[in-house]
């Protein structure tokens, strides 16, 4: 297992839970400065390098903005396809070196992605360049997700349930400090956000616990599910529920806005951090040492394939006819998006798991 997948996404927090810490525990000690100082000792942002290997470095998130998929990760690294994956470019200009950990998209052209050190970049031009928006270094946060209802309201969230919001558009003094909910003290680790077919938003968070809001994150309320490890991800489905997933193969499915779950069996001990359903329904699910699950009767069942590279993998995303894309240790990779097929292209293992399956 490589640290400098599984640690950078907390990388520098002042404190760490353990339970929340077995996906980004091992830092990646060396993450460059997301600031530097002129010669008048004002802090300036220190831009992202360019470099030919962007694309085949730790990448964390993707997302759509419309035809073009944008992919975020370690060093500011933002890339972007304009073939669903198959051929990649660097972003022009991105003012920070921070790991970045979280992306969307408002509509084609205005995207905003989060990070380490409290860390917000904004584009307004589909990706190809990006200024910095919001900054705390020395708050020593991450932003794990971001989300804008429109192109004036959003809010980023991250470690330790700390949260900002803008109603200007993301601009640099538009953002304050807000909690999840008035009298909702909660101090847990929020990792991914997402919305389900209605619209009404989830956060994955430690502890068991996911967050649900019916009013696009004016307010949220803490649900304790049946588990007390943590979740890393989680998606919206095609029928209405949503999934969420985390440590060892623990997945878990509500079709009632959250109020019930049911264990999902994936058939494996490998902790997933990343999954997606499919434009033609099938479920693709990702995570550490290798693991991608492919599902072709709603989640009833997957069959597993253990990539040959046996690296971490922290997003899936559609890609060209036949095919996925997957994000992680090794950048951003192409898959089939059948696991009998995926076996053979990239050397792998697979294994057959069904429902009731251990």
């Amino acid at each position: 297992m490589s640290p400098s997948f599984i640690e950078t996404l907390f990388s520098g927090l002042p404190r760490l839970r353990r339970a929340a810490a077995v996906f980004f525990a091992l830092a990646f000690a060396a993450i460059a400065p997301a600031v530097a100082q002129d010669m008048d000792g004002e802090r300036q942002p220190s831009y992202a390098m360019q470099s030919a290997l962007a694309p085949e470095s730790l990448l964390l998130d993707a997302t759509y903005a419309n035809g073009r998929l944008v992919a975020v990760g370690e060093y500011g690294h933002v890339v972007y396809s304009d073939d669903r994956g198959v051929t990649w470019t660097q972003a022009a200009s991105v003012p920070t070196q921070a790991t970045l950990t979280g992306v969307t998209f408002v509509n084609a052209k205005l995207g905003f992605a989060v990070g380490h050190d409290a860390t917000i970049i904004r584009t307004r031009d589909g990706g190809e360049n990006w200024d910095l928006v919001y900054h705390d270094a020395e708050s020593e946060m991450a932003f794990m997700a971001v989300y804008f209802e429109n192109e004036e309201r959003g809010f980023a969230l991250g470690a330790f349930a700390f949260m900002v919001e803008t109603q200007d558009g993301g601009e640099p003094d538009s953002w304050e400090e807000r909690s999840l909910s008035d009298g909702l003290l909660d101090d847990y680790h929020l990792n991914k956000l997402f919305a389900d077919k209605d619209g009404d938003l989830y956060i994955a968070a430690e502890f068991g616990i996911v967050y649900h809001s019916s009013d696009k994150g004016r307010t949220f309320d803490r649900i304790q599910t049946q588990y007390e490890g943590s979740f890393w991800g989680g998606f919206g489905m095609s029928d209405g529920s949503v999934m969420v997933f985390g440590m060892r193969g623990n997945a878990f499915r509500s079709w009632d806005k959250g109020q019930t779950w049911t264990k999902v069996d994936t058939g494996t001990d490998k902790s997933i951090a990343g999954g997606v359903q499919l434009g033609g329904g099938k479920i693709v699910l990702v995570g550490l040492q290798g693991y991608v699950g492919y599902s072709d009767d709603n989640g009833k069942s997957f069959v597993e394939v253990t990539r040959a590279d046996r690296l971490g993998y922290a997003a899936v995303s559609d890609g060209p006819d036949g095919q996925i894309v997957v994000f992680g240790e090794p950048g951003a990779k192409l898959m089939p998006d059948d696991p009998e097929k995926a076996r053979e292209a990239v050397g792998a293992r697979i294994t057959a798991t069904t429902e009731g399956g251990s």
